[in-house]
């Protein structure tokens, strides 16, 4: 039997989004949330986007955001940084199989947008 698509309105999918980052422990005033939100949100749309972080999805961000490519790289980066050192250390080795501890290095901008974007798909069986 085919796997039905069951679609989320443009909101549902933005809070989703944004409840699973706070519970990852990205605070919400960081400019490299906003970003990510977009960026995790592009991708739960169209995962081919996931491929092409740097050639398509950063430029795109920057368009909708009036900045540059490497101002929303940082910016994520940044955010990325500061869930991985204060977030929730077991919903970490959930996702990505290791905890955020001394002997793990944080995982990559593209990793963590993949793995989050892959999780909100399957979670809300966005397939």
């Amino acid at each position: 039997m085919a796997q039905q698509n069951i679609m989320m309105s443009p909101r549902e999918l933005e809070k989703t989004i944004s409840d699973f980052m706070l519970e990852l422990g990205i605070p919400a005033h960081l400019r490299g949330y906003q970003f990510l939100r977009s960026a995790v949100g592009m991708c739960v749309e169209d995962m081919e986007l996931v491929g092409s972080v740097t050639k398509l999805l950063y430029p795109d961000l920057a368009k909708m955001y009036q900045t540059t490519d490497t101002k929303i790289e940082r910016a994520i980066r940044n955010a990325i940084e500061v869930s991985w050192e204060r977030g929730n250390s077991d919903l970490f080795e959930e996702l990505f199989g290791y905890a955020n501890t001394v002997e793990y290095t944080r995982p990559t901008n593209s990793e963590y947008i993949a793995v989050v974007a892959d999780y909100i798909r399957l979670k809300n069986n966005l397939i």
